[in-house]
């Protein structure tokens, strides 16, 4: 079969290897030079896989067209290399996999035309949890009760790696995702057959973004989206703009990667580049190491953007090659990307980008994040005063709406440790934006380690943990000799994969939880992790506060986060003498000593070869076999979803809606932690109703997040997070509402009577509605209750696709109206009015409110379905039912 030649761009690099020429597309009269590199390797895929049908000639041109400030219409179908999954996105979605195959088997079809069309890694790293802590055997004690809890659904994946040809698992244990596809599953550079092209990919957890520290274009999406990017269709999305990060100078001593990465959340979300692409360049971001690049990358759906790119130069063939890339995969890595024009950081002038914002990396300072959003950055010296200030300060302006005079007098006894507001209780050392950082990992060892000397003892209230985020960070601290030294202050490893940042904190000290419940306590968490929203670390811990590793420790052995560290002491030395934290903060020079034991080849070869052998419990775990799995009526781990239940060839219709009744009215910053079931799971919720219903004890409840793939489950723990608040029940916390007689109930519930009666149901909500975490549940479980239209004043771009994706439509509030100006109480009825098969993307239409009183309101609002392709998925139910009949007719 001939290969496709658009623009004669067809052509040879390195003694005969081929690829789809940039440089030759900028002779065919297009200014590609000029473009973001970015958008060059979004670029080289859309003309790569133009075929006529999924991706057009006229695909190519808008894009190589594409200009630094206009209108935002065209969209790019973007076939990505490769797809990445966490186990908490990826299990559900293989779940649907084999629903799909289900549905097919029972058209009388051959199953195996369900299948993965580019490589799928999922990495099992969402599932432990720190249920053990501060010894030496809570490792292997998280890891058996890993096992034990979530035994059912590993030996799910263990069939789907046998049913697809495609699909391959990173057992537990291994590490995290990002750093796991940075350090491992990452080439940089692929080929099929003979043709090469840049590594691209999507992945299920929004923190895909981390690999854009090594150039590679690849951000979160949705597991609906991710579903099709398997399955052969291309990632719509937006022509985006793209603003230039001009990066200068060089952090300054007693300054981190860190500090760095949060100061630039806080620029950016000032900047208000949601949606858009930001791409660092200058001689600021090409002095930083990969390692650095990356830790500012992942934070990208902090700061709102869909990438934090950095481009590509020897950096990054440094990096693949202290990692144990082979070196002549290495060699055609750098002679690809200097064929395609896109080797080295562009300097000023050389790039044509929507917007220029400017960063003296020198101007940094120590800083942390906190105390409920990532991009509300505060200076470590003022850390105290902001703290005190937010404990008094109204709830509506992120504060706790406490009393201030209660601040110091409130105070519980723990074994002789007093607690009170403001008391670290948890100090994690976390997987994801730092651990794959050793010049972080380092400075925490190296602090533990003068702390230790000093006499410095931990604080006995303080839940500590240190999780890796591969073994390659153990083999560093191993060598350095630091290990002892975190492991003497509580920092001993509990396990490898993401575990305080998404909810896996595990539980408190009885005592410590039962003061903080009895005495309402604002006590507070610190991780370095990229996500301190609310309820989301730990139920009961109201504040929470990203920083470096370093600053973990040293808030851990403060045990408050009501201090200045910069003139107030951590505590008292063997000589009585006090310690403060500029005694003990390891210089630069010290960190780098200790970098040439961190990024050693044999040690990364090593660690990432043979999977199987190097996990016993994993090889013990039994598999199912055979093409279509048999789901277990009695499993409440795994169900077959009903989203193809009566599945039939045609498509249904676009229509008004009419009689829609409220489920809940939110304010603003509804995250799709607030929205999607995560954490731990009530005995009194209608998910923990359900589980010991079905048999399940208490201590088996497991979280959420384990339990993913049943929708019965999942769908009573959609708005049931404890943190919630209803605007219905006048702003009351807690995933209750009115049902169809006015009383109040849970959402569950009320859903369910609404459903049986056939009345279909609308959420309203304000400003950025969903940002968070690219969490599938947040759009399926507000299907399955019944959802039939959001409406809000704007949308979080993944959660807004997810929401098409799953057939719910979504609706914008104009500039000014709001659903308090509009002084909606739940009471009223909901017509949308003007959607017909002929709706246009972005098209506005009305919403018609009718009163109580029979009063009637019609309101315009914009239709979010953004674009042609979004149509046919709304039409068709969504973007899985419009998929699978693809499949099928193909076949």
């Amino acid at each position: 079969m001939s290969l496709p030649n658009p623009f004669n761009t067809l052509q040879t690099f390195e003694g005969g290897k081929k690829f789809y020429s940039l440089p030759a597309l900028e002779k065919a009269g297009f200014n590609v030079s000029r473009l973001p590199v970015s958008i060059r390797l979004v670029l080289e895929a859309v003309l790569r896989n133009c075929d006529g049908k999924r991706v057009l000639e006229s695909n190519i041109k808008e894009l190589a067209s594409w200009k630094p400030t206009e209108a935002r219409t065209a969209e790019i179908p973007f076939v990505v290399a490769r797809i990445v999954l966490q186990d908490f996105t990826g299990v559900p979605l293989l779940v649907d996999l084999a629903a799909m195959r289900s549905a097919v088997a029972k058209m009388g079809k051959n199953p195996k035309i369900i299948e993965p069309l580019v490589p799928v890694d999922l990495v099992v790293d969402h599932s432990v949890q720190v249920d053990f802590a501060g010894s030496a055997e809570a490792m292997q004690k998280n890891l058996d009760l890993e096992f034990s809890r979530n035994r059912e659904r590993y030996q799910f994946l263990k069939w789907g790696m046998q049913a697809f040809d495609t699909f391959k698992v990173v057992p537990p244990g291994i590490g995290i995702v990002h750093q796991v596809n940075l350090e491992y599953l990452a080439k940089g550079v692929l080929n099929q057959g003979d043709v090469y092209y840049p590594d691209t990919l999507v992945g299920t957890d929004s923190h895909t973004t981390m690999i854009n520290g090594i150039g590679i274009v690849g951000w979160g999406v949705g597991g609906i989206e991710a579903e099709a990017g398997m399955l052969g269709q291309p990632v719509y999305f937006l022509t985006p703009d793209v603003v230039g990060v001009y990066l200068t100078g060089a952090l300054k001593e007693g300054v981190t990667a860190t500090d760095l990465a949060l100061t630039v959340t806080q620029l950016m979300r000032k900047t208000k580049v949601v949606g858009k692409f930001v791409e660092f360049f200058g001689p600021g971001a090409a002095a930083l190491p990969v390692v650095d690049r990356s830790t500012i990358a992942n934070m990208a759906p902090e700061y709102g953007a869909t990438m934090g790119f950095f481009p590509i130069d020897a950096e990054c063939t440094n990096y693949l090659r202290a990692t144990g890339r082979d070196e002549k995969h290495v060699a055609t890595y750098e002679a690809y990307y200097k064929a395609q024009g896109l080797w080295g950081i562009p300097q000023k002038g050389q790039i044509d980008y929507s917007q220029v914002v400017e960063l003296d990396l020198g101007t940094v300072v120590p800083s942390v994040a906190g105390p409920k959003r990532p991009q509300d950055r505060i200076e470590l010296n003022k850390l105290k005063d902001n703290f005190v200030g937010s404990f008094s300060k109204p709830v509506t302006e992120n504060g706790f709406g406490k009393k201030a005079e209660e601040f110091s007098t409130v105070k519980a006894d723990i074994a002789g440790t007093k607690i009170g507001h403001g008391s670290v209780l948890i100090a994690a050392i976390t997987s994801c934006t730092n651990t794959s950082n050793p010049s972080v990992m380092l400075a925490a060892g190296l602090l533990a380690k003068k702390a230790v000397e000093k006499g410095l003892k931990p604080n006995p209230v303080v839940k500590s943990s240190l999780a890796p985020g591969s073994r390659v960070v153990t083999d560093y601290l191993n060598k350095t000799g630091l290990t002892p030294y975190l492991d003497k202050l509580g920092f001993q490893t509990v396990g490898y994969g993401c575990t305080t940042c998404i909810g896996n904190s595990g539980p408190l000290a009885a005592p410590v939880e039962e003061a903080v419940v009895k005495y309402d306590l604002v006590a507070a968490s610190v991780l370095s992790g990229n996500r301190n929203f609310e309820a989301r670390v730990h139920q009961n811990i109201k504040a929470n506060f990203l920083m470096s590793p370093p600053l973990v420790v040293a808030f851990a052995l403060a045990g408050r986060a009501d201090i200045d560290l910069s003139s107030e002491p951590i505590g008292t030395g063997n000589d009585g003498k006090n310690v403060f934290l500029k005694d003990i903060w390891p210089t630069i020079q010290e960190v780098r000593d200790q970098m040439q034991a961190a990024l050693k080849p044999e040690v990364f070869r090593r660690l990432y070869t043979d999977f199987a052998a190097q996990n016993p419990k994993w090889n013990e775990i039994p598999s199912t076999t055979g093409n279509v799995y048999a789901f277990d009526a009695k499993s409440t781990y795994i169900q077959e979803p009903p989203f193809f239940t009566n599945f039939g060839m045609k498509p249904g219709t676009i229509a008004e809606i009419k009689g829609a009744r409220a489920l809940g009215i939110f304010g603003d910053s509804v995250t799709t932690d607030h929205i999607s079931p995560a954490g731990a799971i009530k005995k009194t919720s209608p998910a923990g109703k359900y589980l010991l219903e079905n048999g399940v004890t208490f201590e088996d409840f497991n979280s959420y997040g384990s339990r993913r793939g049943n929708d019965r489950v999942m769908t009573r723990g959609t708005f049931a997070n404890v943190r919630i608040k209803n605007l219905m029940l006048g702003g009351k916390e807690g995933g209750n509402t009115l049902g169809p007689d006015g009383v109040e109930t849970s959402i569950y519930d009320a859903s369910m009577a609404y459903q049986k009666a056939g009345t279909p149901l609308i959420i309203l909500a304000g400003q950025e509605y969903g940002t968070g975490s690219s969490r599938d549940w947040a759009a399926k479980g507000t299907n399955l209750l019944g959802v039939k239209v959001v409406v809000a004043q704007s949308f979080e771009r993944i959660h807004r696709s997810n929401l098409v994706g799953m057939g719910v439509l979504p609706l914008q509030f104009k500039e000014g109206t709001t659903a308090q100006s509009l002084k909606l109480d739940g009471s009223e009825t909901y017509d949308v009015v003007g959607l017909s098969p002929a709706v246009k993307p972005q098209q506005d239409l009305t919403l018609k409110i009718t009163r109580k009183d029979g009063s009637v309101e019609n309101v315009s609002v914009r239709c979010r379905i953004d674009t042609p392709i979004e149509i046919d998925y709304y039409q068709h139910g969504g973007i899985l039912p419009y998929v699978l009949r693809q499949i099928v007719a193909r076949a």
